[in-house]
């Protein structure tokens, strides 16, 4: 996608988080700053950005509240000295109200002066019970579901916010379409049989339905505390063509020049906002 006045160059981070917070904030500001030299004025990265561990009790004891955290404060610095809006897909935090020891999976958007402009906690958390001797999994147990959709402005642009398994639930992306948002932002840390079977079918769908852009920063790899994940970080025009695609496992940048008048000449060609109508639900 070639730039424009109106283009915005936009990047995607993909890593392999692992135990140490350090060493991950380390790894994402080398990665930030590897799209910042590249031209990259708007920069996202994946859920968990800072660790990936499943041993919660553990995570627990190394994170803060958003105004205590080291992560958020070394990412802060990050996006001052790199001028740029730099969106951390997904930080374990404990929340300010810590009411039943349950943390927050929070993506937050910092601006060019270090500041943050926005915050959302993520909302649709993934339990099931699967059965015959399978194990159960209950991210409600240790995760606090956020409540509000969240858009922010950043560098001109509508920012649509989610964290990877909200992808599932295309009413959200709907509400913040009709919000007026013009890039979704779909930080992720999707399991490889999932990411093989869903991701790029599910991403380009919410491009295509909410005529919108689409930026998926992803977790890729074999993480220390051994889980692995899908990778294939994605950037997403409005007609759902792929304008950028990790293509291998590691660590990694991907640019695309991001015009949010694609946004608005898609929506007046394809009126899709403006004709849906409220229904009666079938009995």
């Amino acid at each position: 996608m070639a730039d424009t006045a109106t283009a915005l160059q936009c990047a995607c981070v993909q890593m392999c988080s692992g135990l140490d917070v350090a060493a991950n904030a380390e790894q994402a500001s080398g990665l930030a700053r590897e799209a910042a030299a590249l031209g990259a004025r708007y920069i996202l990265t994946p859920e968990n950005t800072a660790i990936m561990d499943e041993d919660k009790a553990r995570v627990r004891s190394l994170v803060g509240t958003m105004e205590s955290d080291a992560a958020v404060k070394a990412f802060s610095e990050l996006a001052a000295e790199l001028g740029v809006f730099l969106h951390i897909g997904s930080l374990a935090l404990r929340p300010e109200d810590e009411v039943d020891g349950r943390l927050a999976n929070r993506s937050i958007l910092f601006g060019p002066d270090g500041g943050i402009i926005a915050w959302y906690d993520k909302i649709h958390l993934f339990d099931v019970t699967l059965g015959q001797g399978e194990k159960d999994y209950r991210e409600s147990a240790v995760i606090r579901p956020g409540e509000r959709a969240v858009m922010a402005r950043a560098a001109g642009l509508r920012i649509g916010m989610s964290i990877c398994y909200d992808l599932r639930f295309p009413a959200l992306y709907r509400a913040l379409a009709r919000a007026g948002a013009q890039v979704l932002t779909v930080p992720a840390a999707f399991t490889v049989p999932t990411g093989q079977a869903h991701w790029h079918v599910l991403l380009r769908a919410r491009a295509i339905e909410n005529e919108a852009f689409v930026m998926a920063a992803g977790q890729s790899g074999r993480h220390e505390s051994g889980r692995a994940t899908y990778g294939h970080s994605m950037i997403i025009a409005p007609w759902g063509d792929v304008l950028a695609e990790a293509e291998d496992d590691g660590p990694g940048v991907i640019l695309a020049a991001i015009d949010a008048e694609k946004v608005s000449d898609m929506r007046r060609r394809i009126p899709v906002l403006e004709n849906e109508r409220d229904f009666r639900p079938p009995v």
